[in-house]
């Protein structure tokens, strides 16, 4: 699904949306994609002459893919808040012209938090790897 798709299930908007498209490739897994274009906010600054995509943003952007995995049991509509972070693992800079191709699996549920396992590759190479875990809340 693309941006607009998204925003039917993601609660995030232009400019923390940050996947251009996403899917679920199976009842645990999810896939997405993010260009980076070199103009974005996270950018400037991050660093002057040499831009580099944030660690934080790269962990983002796999959180929001694993949110298309809670879109069937978020019935309620409620709000995906992150509630952890582990295990985090930058083996590869992000630049200006990359696409970042995420795969985000559950690994299990407790609702309403729900934990998950997501890498991020560019050009077959791993970017970004990590463990999160999310709660569905009001």
């Amino acid at each position: 699904m693309k941006r607009d798709e998204l925003k039917t299930i993601l609660p995030h908007r232009e400019p923390m949306l940050l996947i251009d498209e996403a899917e679920k490739t199976d009842a645990n897994t999810a896939t997405g994609r993010y260009t980076v274009k070199g103009d974005e906010w996270f950018l400037q600054g991050h660093f002057p002459g040499n831009p580099v995509v944030p660690g934080v943003v790269l962990c983002e952007i796999m959180a929001q893919t694993c949110c298309v995995l809670l879109a069937e049991v978020n019935n309620a509509k409620k709000t995906p808040y992150f509630t952890g972070l582990n295990k985090v693992k930058f083996k590869q800079k992000v630049l200006p012209g990359d696409t970042l191709e995420i795969e985000c699996n559950i690994t299990r549920s407790k609702p309403p938090f729900y934990f998950a396992s997501g890498s991020g590759k560019v050009n077959g190479k791993v970017a970004v790897v990590g463990e999160f875990s999310f709660a569905l809340m009001d």
